[in-house]
């Protein structure tokens, strides 16, 4: 039986979602995050070294890293879908948007969260205006900026193609949907990026998507 190692307000819930889409017979194990520093349980580690979700055990098989996971479960149990042919122009860019949602546009929304914890953090009085004053600065200077680049970049693409790779939703939507919900949480998309607000509507309201929501639960970012 696969096993997903859910844990709770993480990316695993893609791969729930991957799952329903595909129409896999899979298990849930669940795992909370401690109530104080807010990371994955010490438990696990038992799956993988790094104690990081999401991870998944296939059999003998166990894949950690989001896009990996994805890659092997469409690869294995796809039968062609939510991929496009191996060769053509679209799998070129469905690879691309694959590595592209964890490699580039996420770390740059984790940076931002961090900043912001920097901002809020209980602090001596006479530290916080510094903490305030370097995260502003980092923000205003590098993670903003390059935020919205990315954003205006996304904007485009999805301004004059209903997915990312064409008229068929692939695995890389999936992909790209957590770090578009992250970044509606810490921008406007409403005002500032229609074609995206739509894009992540359009996500939530898949029936496979909330299938997932169900099974793995609600998830803040």
């Amino acid at each position: 039986m696969l096993t997903v190692h859910h844990l709770e307000n993480s990316r695993s819930q893609r791969i729930l979602w991957l799952l329903e889409e595909l129409g896999v017979d899979y298990q849930i194990k669940r795992y909370a995050r401690d109530k104080t520093t807010n990371l994955a349980p010490p438990e696990l580690k038992a799956v993988h070294p790094l104690g990081k979700s999401p991870v998944i055990t296939d059999g003998d098989v166990t894949v950690a890293e989001s896009g990996l996971i994805v890659e092997y479960l469409i690869e294995k149990y796809g039968n062609g879908r939510l991929a496009p042919a191996v060769g053509t122009p679209e799998h070129l860019q469905y690879r691309y948007w694959l590595h592209y949602a964890e490699g580039t546009i996420m770390p740059l929304l984790l940076i931002s969260l961090i900043l912001n914890r920097i901002e809020t953090a209980p602090l001596p009085f006479f530290l916080k205006p510094v903490a305030k004053k370097i995260a502003a600065k980092a923000r205003d200077g590098y993670a903003g900026p390059n935020i919205k680049l990315n954003l205006d970049y996304l904007e485009g693409i999805l301004s004059k193609s209903p997915w990312l790779c064409g008229d068929a939703m692939t695995g890389a939507d999936i992909m790209l949907s957590f770090p578009i919900e992250a970044a509606a949480t810490r921008t406007n998309l409403e005002h500032d990026y229609p074609a995206l607000l739509a894009y992540k509507k359009k996500l939530q309201a898949l029936p496979a998507y909330q299938r997932g929501i169900e099974k793995g639960g609600t998830y803040a970012y």
